[in-house]
């Protein structure tokens, strides 16, 4: 139980954010209205894909320092679980955009840099495939893991600040959500949904972590 406590914290602030989500009361903002139910979803999984792709990139750097596998099936695992998240975050914004902007894609520039981003890590995956000797495919994904993670940065956080015609909150000079009246509920739901999210991606990646190194030991077997 010790060694599992972050395990449950992060089922249960799951739980609270979804249950939350789908029956608590929210504000009535003004365009948004009931679509702010999905600020517990599509903004906290992206938030939890920022930091499980930090964390395949630091496995990644500690991978090309040491050479041991360890590191790199941690890449890979955390790689893909945060790739996943990032998926979810597309669907759910686009979800959230039909409602609001009155269509899922709208080609705006947070929108195409997510998706530049989300093909920046398929390709990731694809060239990992590609490569048979284990230490090559590790040292070469490695270097691109590291640089898919500083092309991500300012595709999500720069660039779409940059552009006048971005519709999506924080970007294009339109104000973000801290600056619409978010009552303190729904502060209380959010920011534990962010370590909710974050906590279960973790979660997940390490189950993908052990299932990969015991195919190896069965491989070398």
């Amino acid at each position: 139980m010790k060694k599992n406590w972050w395990k449950i914290l992060g089922v249960v602030l799951v739980a609270h954010a979804l249950i939350s989500g789908l029956l608590l009361d929210v504000p009535r903002l003004d365009i948004l209205n009931e679509t702010i139910r999905n600020l517990y979803f599509h903004v906290t999984m992206w938030f939890g894909m920022i930091a499980l792709l930090t964390a395949s990139v630091v496995y990644a750097v500690k991978y090309l320092r040491s050479g041991n596998i360890d590191f790199d099936d941690k890449s890979i695992s955390f790689a893909k679980i945060g790739t996943l998240f990032g998926m979810l975050g597309l669907v759910t914004g686009s979800v959230w955009a039909n409602f609001t902007w009155g269509e899922p894609w709208s080609g705006d520039p947070k929108q195409n840099a997510s998706a530049i981003c989300m093909l920046i890590y398929f390709a990731y995956f694809v060239l990992r495939n590609s490569l048979q000797d284990e230490q090559q495919r590790g040292r070469v994904s490695a270097i691109y893991n590291i640089f898919a993670y500083a092309a991500m940065i300012p595709l999500l956080f720069i660039l779409p600040r940059l552009s006048p015609d971005s519709l999506h909150p924080g970007n294009g000079g339109n104000p973000g959500f801290n600056i619409y009246d978010l009552d303190i509920k729904l502060r209380g739901v959010f920011y534990p949904a962010i370590v909710g999210w974050t906590l279960l991606g973790v979660w997940i990646a390490t189950i993908q972590f052990r299932i990969r190194s015991v195919s190896r030991a069965l491989e070398d077997n």
